[in-house]
């Protein structure tokens, strides 16, 4: 067995340095969409930056691989090929006019990191896989987790047909072009099995100013959020003149401003008892083909993320929305049709792998900062299935799915040097 130093692994990340710079580049160019970049899931931007980072797994002389949801396995054998894999993962899709780092930074940590490993002359007792994840981020399609899911047989009833929110087109119908097998992903097969999976590992940029403003470059994660959503909710009321009396109205749209209202009141009570949570409004807009100056609207169209690190508070908030919307049904005489409903369960870091990423990073003289996850990530689909999960952020000014990402190199090998560090630990042979 090779035992190396802290300062030695710190050098092989740092000796990676060019060609990160230079793929993230590429990646960049594979989906320049001014401002930003838009590498669209199951399109053109995504397939590109499949192939981009292919191409450097085969010059590492990694093993490719594919399944049916079109995610991207690139495998480094361990010695014993019999036993559970680690899979260092995460997306390369971005959404509309996003940044460059969301989600790519960890697939590229993730092949960074086995070049390190090579370089100390680390040999691996099981299976290393970097798996590029498709489709993470839920703008696109309405449905969070699609590769990671899709991966492990556990994509939700009804995903197969919903419709990307450009083209029109079906998710069956965009897995297809891309080279997946919708009808494999129907009847629910899987590529990865849970029980030969011992850790799923997770680098990301961070999505709050959290460790700008601790001015330290790594984080390590405590857990990522579950939430529930209604992508198209809508508010029905009647459609009146201006000049109609307050106690004769239904107004969609003052029903749909007491609910923002009662909501932001909601988050704030939270905040008074310690209790992380958050709710976001994303569309919220009266109907633009009956609007006016001089009517009172009859209809509201919004969409509604609520998220919380706890299953037991994301119920509680389940049941405190409804109540508020049974509220403002009854006091404005309007209807709210919520619709489908959309559910992601919560993803606790596992304390063993939290406590070796906090030891590796000890060791290598890099400041932390521990931190919940405020946006959701793959490694929860696979916590759902009972895979330990960790995740590691680096320090990310102007926060993300923004054209204005700012993660440094040199902090992106911070945290690069934390996960080798932990996988030479966990895995060296």
């Amino acid at each position: 067995m090779v035992t190396v130093t802290a300062a030695e692994i710190k050098a092989a990340v740092e000796a990676q340095r060019d060609w990160v710079s230079r793929l993230f580049d590429r990646l960049r160019a594979d989906g320049l969409d001014e401002p930003g970049v838009s590498r669209d899931p199951y399109g053109a931007g995504e397939q590109r930056a499949h192939a981009s980072v292919a191409a450097v797994a085969r010059g590492l002389g990694l093993e490719i691989e594919g399944d049916a949801a079109a995610n991207l396995y690139m495998t480094l054998p361990g010695t014993d090929r019999s036993r559970p894999k680690t899979i260092v993962g995460s997306h390369l899709d971005s959404v509309p006019h996003g940044g460059n780092f969301d989600g790519a930074a960890g697939v590229v940590a993730g092949l960074a990191a086995i070049a390190a490993l090579r370089q100390c002359g680390i040999a691996l007792a099981s299976d290393l896989t970097v798996m590029g994840i498709r489709a993470e981020e839920s703008i696109w399609f309405q449905v969070s987790y699609i590769g990671s899911r899709g991966a492990l047989g556990t994509l939700p009833d009804g995903a197969l047909d919903v419709r990307r929110i450009d083209t029109g087109r079906t998710l069956a119908d965009h897995i297809a072009e891309c080279g997946g097998d919708p009808a494999a992903l129907a009847a629910r097969q899987r590529h990865l099995d849970p029980a030969k999976i011992e850790s799923y590992l997770e680098l990301h940029i961070e999505q709050a100013p959290s460790l700008v403003e601790a001015g330290r470059p790594v984080g390590i994660c405590t857990g990522i959020p579950g939430n529930f959503r209604y992508p198209n909710a809508r508010i029905e009321g009647a459609n009146d003149h201006v000049g109609l009396p307050r106690r004769f109205r239904r107004d969609a749209a003052m029903a749909g401003a007491e609910f923002a209202i009662a909501l932001d009141t909601l988050w704030a009570e939270y905040d008074e008892r310690g209790i992380p949570m958050a709710c976001t409004i994303g569309r919220f807009y009266t109907d633009p083909a009956q609007h006016g100056l001089t009517i009172v609207p009859g209809s509201f169209h919004f969409s509604l993320d609520v998220r919380a690190y706890d299953e037991a508070v994301l119920a509680e908030l389940d049941r405190k929305v409804d109540a508020i919307v049974a509220g403002i049904e009854q006091r404005r005489g309007v209807r709210f049709h919520l619709g489908a409903k959309a559910r992601a369960a919560v993803g606790p870091a596992d304390p063993v792998i939290k406590s070796g990423l906090q030891a590796c990073a000890d060791s290598l003289g890099i400041a932390t900062l521990d931190l919940g996850s405020p946006a959701s990530h793959d490694g929860a689909a696979f916590a759902e299935r009972g895979v330990p999960i960790g995740m590691i952020f680096v320090k990310n000014r102007n926060g993300s799915h923004n054209p204005h990402e700012a993660m440094e190199i040199d902090d992106f090998l911070e945290g690069t040097a934390v996960l080798t560090a932990w996988l030479s630990r966990t895995m060296g042979g």
